[in-house]
């Protein structure tokens, strides 16, 4: 792949048309009954700096969820609420929901428990998936993070096939359509962070991560209201 100089990069930033698309989850049990979605995050939430940094790529915003009161409330009217077409649980079941109503040919996904999603690393992401691949995902930290993926609109037909087939994962997905790997020297060579594919998943991750970006604040502060 062609290097892309800091400049090219950020051009690529303000002139992509894109779907940006996040799968906002449930209640998590481990989080104490609370949708990791609306942690805060000093004086947002999860989903709303997710949705701020997305936009520096994404010309719209949907966020897919089977509880959309609570993003109805807090997200202003031009991020689109959707919920799930299946009744089956697993991310592959938002990937579908959210491919099938992008309005543009091709989308970025996330996982709602993302506080480092990265518009600069997607915008990488878009030139491997202008080669012709049908997604393109992040091989960083020795794994692939299928969730901060690019794909193409025609992954919803896979898709839908495999969630009827009984398969909710979104690594299956990746069996089934052409895909390509964006490796994570190609992330580093452009100076960014691989960071941005680090996710929630426990109280103190939340603790760690908040502590990063603010470390004035106490976890007792940064409790979901």
């Amino acid at each position: 792949m062609a290097m892309t100089s800091s400049s090219e990069l950020e051009s690529e930033v303000r002139q992509a048309m894109l779907s940006g698309i996040i799968l906002a989850g449930g209640p998590n049990r481990r989080m104490g009954g609370s949708p990791k979605s609306l942690l805060r995050f000093g004086g947002e939430s999860l989903v709303e700096r997710q949705v701020r940094e997305m936009r520096r790529l994404c010309d719209e915003m949907i966020v897919v969820t089977d509880d959309p009161l609570p993003y109805l409330r807090l997200l202003d009217r031009n991020v689109r609420i959707i919920t799930d077409y299946y009744k089956a649980k697993g991310p592959l079941v938002g990937i579908h929901a959210g491919l099938m109503l992008a309005t543009h040919p091709q989308a970025w996904i996330v996982g709602c428990d993302m506080p480092y999603v990265s518009a600069d690393a997607a915008a990488v992401q878009r030139e491997t998936l202008r080669s012709g691949a049908q997604a393109a995902v992040p091989h960083v930290n020795g794994g692939l993070y299928p969730l901060h993926g690019l794909y193409d609109r025609s992954c919803a037909q896979d898709a839908a096939k495999l969630i009827e087939s009984g398969e909710t994962s979104a690594t299956a997905l990746l069996k089934h359509v052409a895909w390509k790997e964006v490796r994570e020297s190609a992330f580093v060579e452009r100076g960014l962070s691989i960071r941005f594919v680090a996710n929630v998943n426990t109280k103190e991750d939340y603790e760690a991560i908040r502590s990063e970006l603010e470390p004035s604040m106490t976890i007792k502060e940064c409790e979901v209201s």
